[in-house]
């Protein structure tokens, strides 16, 4: 029988996974798998869970919850030289790490990709001591994720973080940084940079063709040109593939970012620390479950034992 542990956030989203607790539960035993599960309850605690999971060897890991509660789970898993194969059943609010590898936020769906299919292996995003799966970034609405307070979540989902954007719209950072990338320098003053390892970041789609699992992260970095920075946010929206003087796109495996900003940085949607910040790709650092389209569409460096 396969061992699993199932983590999830009682807060994430709409706040309503536990009510479809019997239900999992008794798909896991027909499928099966003795299932453990645990429900967090403070911040970073799943990062702590995931570890022990990893210290106990079980075969799977599932993480339901938002994008975050999975940053917290990869950040244990990283930790550790076994890791187990990772299920994913999306609860949160933004869910664009599921969104981008085609796990439904219908519960009994994202069950169906984990019970009915292999695991890939995808690359993850180190960036000092923190790992990231899908995005980091700074500047302008960065921090809107988790500035958004919980119960506008709850009520009106993805349009909460609309709201909180719209209150950012006269405060748009400035930012002198400096990055060293594998084929070059770029300085000057920006507003937001993206470390991107997906095709979304918040609901937008931004990236035209990512590839999850080939040891390189796409970079969007956009210089400030207030108050018209939001010409180069539409640009970036809807030509994905296209590096202007002022949007400007590259991939790199490593990236060295020097900056005196004193905003924080994000990391999969979560807080995260200050200043400069070393990138580094681990590639195929992780197995997690998906549909063999998802395989054909974005991962392209799997052998065929993988």
């Amino acid at each position: 029988m396969k061992k699993t542990l199932l983590i999830f956030n009682p807060t994430s989203g709409r706040q309503n996974f536990k009510k479809h607790l019997s239900m999992i539960e008794k798909r896991f035993r027909e499928n099966g798998h003795h299932l453990d599960v645990f429900q967090t309850e403070y911040p970073r605690q799943a990062t702590e869970i995931a570890f022990q999971a990893c210290e106990k060897r079980y075969d799977y890991l599932v993480i339901a919850g938002g994008d975050g509660t999975f940053n917290e789970c990869l950040n244990g898993i990283m930790k550790s030289d076994y890791r187990p194969v990772i299920g994913h059943l999306p609860a949160g609010t933004g869910c664009d790490i599921a969104h981008t590898l085609g796990i439904s936020k219908n519960i009994n769906k994202a069950l169906d990709v984990f019970f009915e299919n292999e695991p890939v292996l995808m690359d993850v995003v180190k960036a000092n001591d923190r790992y990231f799966t899908y995005v980091s970034g700074n500047g302008a609405y960065i921090d809107i994720g988790y500035m958004t307070d919980s119960k506008m979540k709850k009520k009106f989902g993805w349009i909460a973080y609309l709201f909180k954007a719209l209150e950012k719209w006269f405060t748009i950072s400035k930012m002198h940084m400096k990055a060293t990338y594998d084929d070059g320098v770029l300085e000057g003053v920006f507003s937001l940079i993206l470390i991107i390892n997906t095709k979304r970041v918040a609901a937008m789609n931004l990236i035209y063709k990512p590839i999850l699992d080939d040891g390189k992260v796409d970079v969007i970095m956009y210089r400030s040109i207030y108050p018209f920075n939001w010409i180069a946010y539409l640009i970036s929206y809807f030509f994905p593939f296209l590096s202007t003087s002022f949007v400007k796109r590259f991939r790199t495996a490593k990236l060295k970012i020097e900056t005196d900003t004193k905003f924080r940085w994000n990391f999969d949607g979560e807080l995260g620390g200050l200043g400069d910040q070393n990138i580094q790709v681990c590639q195929k650092a992780i197995q997690i479950v998906v549909k063999p389209k998802i395989k054909k569409k974005y991962f392209k460096y799997q052998t065929h034992n993988e």
